[in-house]
């Protein structure tokens, strides 16, 4: 059954009841699947009971692992550059309504008052205990160990929004694969599926921990795009002796005296 599911995949079979009707009217393609001229077409209940299964164990994980682990020994995975970046998987659920919120009371003009203060200040702390591990800062990640990172990962499908190589915005309801691909041999050794309105920034470090924790001290450069350019992510790589090559992303600086957009001397008078 799970040959059939990604098999399925392949062939761009949009949902499991076509996959069953296929199954039942072409023996060359069950066969293809694993199943025998005499074995039962499962149901799509059986497929969804063992679906729910494999969502919540790591059994891919592990055989994923695994592989690499087989193919590094072997001798194919010989790279020292890793890439890091995300895409899109839009997903089958329906979308939820959004719930309508109350408009929030107009804010007093002027300064507060101590007493006002000291009660937003105890609100923000309160704010900040409960926030869930990818609510936090990115350099909270830092200290994180690298499983509660990986099992606190949201995972509910969620509106995503990305700019195209047009500049234009656009929107996908589903998830968001964060993939660590070395550049050479194209293995992906590490990846995160996450809701798609997660920033790709905060996939980076999890991701980072779980390729050292694989391959300690093999990989040397790290190449990512501009929406990882984060102190952290830096401190992360310097940490592990890795090279970053992130593309400078200018947020709401100002002019640099004596240097060009790209960092090159210029005489000031």
């Amino acid at each position: 059954m799970i040959q059939s599911l990604i098999i399925r995949i392949v062939e761009r079979i949009p949902t499991i009841k076509d996959l069953i009707k296929r199954l039942v009217h072409d023996p060359l393609f069950r066969l293809d699947c694993g199943f025998l001229v005499s074995d039962v077409v499962p149901s799509e209940a059986s497929y969804s009971r063992m679906i729910d299964v494999i969502s919540q164990s790591d059994v891919l994980d592990v055989m994923q692992d695994t592989l690499i682990q087989i193919a590094f020994r072997e001798g194919f995975l010989d790279d020292e550059h890793l890439a890091i970046d995300a895409t899109h998987f839009e997903s089958r659920d329906a979308v939820k309504p959004t719930e309508k919120k109350e408009p929030a009371p107009p804010k007093k003009r002027g300064r507060k008052s101590k007493e006002e203060r000291e009660d937003w200040l105890a609100k923000q702390v309160e704010i900040e205990a409960n926030q869930s591990t990818y609510e936090k800062e990115i350099k909270d990640q830092l200290d994180t160990p690298m499983v509660t990172l990986w099992q606190d990962a949201p995972i509910e499908p969620n509106w995503g929004i990305k700019k195209n190589s047009d500049g234009k915005n656009t929107f996908w309801f589903g998830f968001k694969g964060h993939l660590a691909v070395t550049t050479k041999s194209q293995y992906i050794i590490g990846r995160l599926m996450t809701s798609a309105n997660l920033s790709d920034s905060k996939a980076a470090i999890p991701l980072l921990k779980k390729v050292e924790d694989q391959f300690p001290k093999h990989f040397t450069t790290a190449i990512l795009d501009a929406g990882y350019d984060f102190e952290p992510i830096y401190r992360q790589l310097h940490a592990y002796q890795m090279r970053a090559v992130i593309p400078y992303n200018i947020r709401n600086e100002g002019e640099y005296l004596g240097f060009d957009e790209h960092f090159r001397p210029t005489c000031v008078r």
